[in-house]
């Protein structure tokens, strides 16, 4: 399906994807600092890199904000 919808704002430098992470896919070092969660959230740039992970989403959008970005959840 290839529908262009015009409505739709374009990604710029500044929006920042949310996305819930199972905390047992990440690196052991990551998953040390983690104990007792069995999730985290991710702040990814446009182009997918990684920016920061932190506990929980309210301080997902909160950090990106504090950032000047504009956050966007992903499922």
């Amino acid at each position: 399906m290839n529908t262009k919808y015009e409505e739709m704002p374009e990604a710029n430098g500044n929006t920042v994807y949310i996305r819930r992470v199972a905390v047992d896919s990440l690196p052991d070092e990551v998953r040390e600092q983690a104990s007792g969660l069995d999730s985290l959230y991710a702040v990814h740039g446009i182009d997918g890199e990684r920016l920061a992970l932190v506990k929980d989403r309210q301080m997902a959008f909160y950090l990106a904000r504090q950032n000047d970005l504009s956050p966007v959840s992903v499922h």
